[in-house]
Parts: C-alpha cells; sequence; structure tokens
C-alpha cells in the first residue's frame, strides 16, 4: 500500500472514534517549537575560551562538533529540512553573539549589531527568533549572578539581561515573531544554606530593576526558570520553582517549566493546567532528565505524550514551546532532529486523540469507558498518520532523514577537523 493508502485507511479508523484527522494535521502544523541552537556544538558558544561551568555539563565526545556560526548554521538548515511544521523558531544564548574579525565585547556590552547573522540566518529560513541571557560559563558566573553578594558583579549580570533585552526586541522586531527572553542563573549553594532568603532578596531585587527598564511587551515575553539543584548546588537553589511562580504571577511575567528541572517523582505535565488557570501564557524548555538533569534527548515516550496532551487540551496558543537537550555522545544534527521531530510527533498524537469524548465521560464519571476508549486509541495507526503528515511537509520520512543525515556527517560534518 501506499503512503496515501495507509492514510485513508488510518483516518477511516480514527474517525470511527469521533477524531478529525485533517484537523488534527492542520492544527499540528501551526504548532511553532523552538529548536536551541546550543546542541550542536556542546554549549560552547562563541565569546568565552573556558570550560563549561554554573551547573550545565555534556558528556560525550563524537566527533565534528560545530566549530563556527557558519557550521551551526549549516546544521540547523538541515535539521530544518527535516522537520515538518510551518512555525518554528531558534532559540539563542547571549554566548552566540557573532563579533566581527578583532571585535569583542563582554556580555553586559552585548549590542544587536552582535546577532545581526542570526536575524539574517532566520529570515532566510522563515523562521523567529527566542533568546536567552548567559549567566554560566564566564569569570563572574563561578560564584553567583543576579543574586550575588558582590554588587559589582551582581551589577554586571544586571547589564548584561537589560541588553538581552534591547536585543530580544531588535530579533522580533526583524523577523515579526514574538521573542521569548528567558532568565535562568546557575545560583545556588553546595551545602546546606546559613540564609535562605538573603540571596533570594537580592534576587528580586536584580528582576526588579531588569523589568523595569521599558521595552514592548507585544514584541517580548519575559520568563523566569526555575531548577530544584544542580551539579555544585545540590543543597540550595534560589531561584527555586515556588519563588519564580510567585514572580512571574505577581509582575505578569511567564514561568518557565524545565521539564528535567523537578525532583524524579514529579509529575510535570500536571503543572500546566493549574498554572494556565492563573496565567494566559507559560513557557517550556523540554528536555528528558535520567536520573537528574541530565538534558538527554527527548524520545517519543509516556512523558513527553503526556506533556503534549496537556500542551492540546488546554491551547497550544497558551504555550511557548522550546526544546533544552545536548548530547556529545551521538551525531548531533540526528540528537537535535530526534528531538524536535518526536516533539511534533507527540504533539501530533495528542491532536489526534478523541479528547472531548474522554471529558465528556470523565464527568458522567465513566471511568471505564475513559480506559477503554484510551486503550482503544493506542492500537490505532499513528504511524501511518505521521508519514502522511511528513510527506505533506514535504520533509523525510523516519527511515529517510535518518539515511539521508548519515550521508550528510560523510559528505559534510567528517571534513571538519
Amino acid at each position: 500500500m501506499t503512503v496515501e493508502e495507509r492514510y485513508q485507511d488510518a483516518k477511516m479508523r480514527y474517525a470511527a472514534v469521533g477524531v478529525d484527522v485533517d484537523a488534527a494535521l492542520k492544527r499540528t502544523a501551526e504548532i511553532p517549537i523552538s529548536l536551541h541552537c546550543w546542541q550542536g556544538d556542546d554549549v560552547v558558544g562563541f565569546d568565552q575560551k573556558g570550560a563549561l561551568s554554573g551547573g550545565i555539563q555534556t558528556t560525550g565526545n563524537y566527533p565534528y562538533r560545530a566549530r563556527n556560526v557558519e557550521e551551526v548554521f549549516a546544521d540547523i538548515e538541515k535539521v530544518l529540512s527535516y522537520t515538518p511544521g510551518k512555525h518554528h523558531k531558534i532559540n539563542l544564548h547571549a554566548s552566540y553573539a557573532v563579533f566581527d574579525e578583532g571585535e569583542w565585547v563582554d556580555r553586559n556590552k552585548l549590542e544587536p549589531k552582535h546577532f545581526a547573522k542570526w536575524v539574517e540566518f532566520a529570515k532566510k529560513n522563515h523562521v523567529g527568533l527566542d533568546f536567552n541571557p548567559t549567566m554560566f560559563s564566564h569569570p563572574l558566573a563561578a560564584d553567583a549572578t543576579l543574586s550575588s553578594e558582590n554588587e559589582e558583579i551582581r551589577k554586571f549580570w544586571i547589564e548584561h539581561c537589560i541588553a538581552s533585552l534591547k536585543i530580544s526586541e531588535y530579533l522580533a522586531t526583524e523577523t515579526g515573531e514574538p521573542c521569548l527572553m528567558n532568565i535562568w542563573i546557575p545560583d545556588g549553594l553546595k551545602d546546606l544554606p546559613a540564609d535562605r532568603r538573603g540571596p533570594r532578596a537580592r534576587l528580586k531585587d536584580s528582576l526588579d530593576q531588569i523589568i523595569s527598564q521599558p521595552y514592548d511587551k507585544s514584541k517580548v515575553y519575559i520568563s523566569v526558570e526555575s531548577k530544584v539543584f544542580g551539579i555544585g548546588m545540590e543543597s540550595y537553589t534560589v531561584g527555586s520553582h515556588e519563588f519564580y511562580m510567585n514572580y512571574a504571577a505577581k509582575n505578569n511575567l511567564l514561568c518557565l517549566i524545565d521539564t528535567g528541572h523537578f525532583h524524579p517523582t514529579e509529575v510535570v505535565a500536571d503543572k500546566l493546567s493549574s498554572m494556565l488557570l492563573f496565567n494566559d501564557k507559560m513557557a517550556l524548555h523540554v528536555s528528558r532528565p535520567v536520573r537528574w538533569d541530565s538534558d538527554h534527548v527527548i524520545l517519543f515516550n509516556d512523558e513527553l505524550r503526556e506533556l503534549a496532551e496537556e500542551i492540546v487540551k488546554n491551547g497550544p496558543d497558551h504555550f511557548f514551546i522550546g526544546l533544552d537537550y545536548f548530547d556529545a555522545s551521538i551525531n548531533r544534527v540526528s540528537a537535535w532532529t530526534n528531538g524536535i521531530r518526536n516533539m511534533e510527533k507527540a504533539l501530533l498524537y495528542a491532536e489526534l486523540e478523541p479528547n472531548d469524548k474522554l471529558a465528556e465521560l470523565q464527568d458522567k464519571r465513566d471511568f471505564t469507558g475513559v480506559m477503554s476508549l484510551r486503550e482503544e486509541v493506542r492500537t490505532l495507526p499513528f504511524g501511518d498518520v505521521w508519514d502522511y503528515y511528513c510527506e505533506q511537509q514535504k520533509v523525510l520520512k523516519e527511515h529517510d532523514w535518518f539515511a539521508d543525515c548519515k550521508k550528510y556527517e560523510t559528505e559534510v560534518m567528517s571534513k571538519r577537523a
């Protein structure tokens, strides 16, 4: 059978449980996903020469890492060629500033011009841009950043975030797409703190100074991102979930949920509906923790499908969906591609569920019906719909894209020293 024939058969089987497959494909294609630039070079960036620090760690020594912006651009274009959907974005860290030959400025002096090449790239590839101040892998991030007891260090990072606001507004203006500017800091303590309140009070004051700066709120959305613990901050994280959730709500900012930044037994998908009852929008970084915030490539697994279900049920327009993983042990283009395609798969899978019918059964307290209908849907030919969706979006199907990726590694990536 052809892909079209298998799709028509799948359509009929989904229709039998009340799902309009054509409509699901259209809705999925409109959901933007923000692809993180830092998978391609193991979070090295272009502005510092030292090792990763601030709780950031990549593991593995697979060859052919991108070494400069041109190689990052080439690899991202290859990933985009494998990615269905119409309105995706690229997520930048400030450490990926592109300087002219002989030029360099520190992070608190960054300007929009240092991201002009990213704007050119975005326009060429019809993608939007998101942005993150980079408060790790820097000499002044060795101890603390926005919560630092050293006022000069704290001032430096406040200035960096204010500079990032101006850059984010520039990115939004140039691309015509709103820019999410996400603030995450690595501040915390390895052992039990003597004072929990003091660092958090300084963090609050720093954020107050940053958001007091004028910016176009129709173009830039500021989000704040928590973390339960990290390397070197096992006992205390200044920017906890409770801190940021309250700060975001009080100041009309977005609270960003990173799926790797919670206790292993927490169900992150369960948080979304509660938070959206009190906020119009929220932001996500989708990762896959294995025992800790290890940033593994996301898989089409139960956790990702449950997250996508909550996105679809609550309305994708309420979310900024970004990816955040980095694996240096495998082909990086393949890592990027598997992750973003799996996110897209999970969203399509969620769109293909009879969500209204399931909610109706729950309201009737017919839990037998809920379970039975869910289990029936699990056996429907989702793979046939996915293959058709890829053809419809003019990207390669599963087996085909990976074969092409191996060819790209041989012909392009392997030429890197």
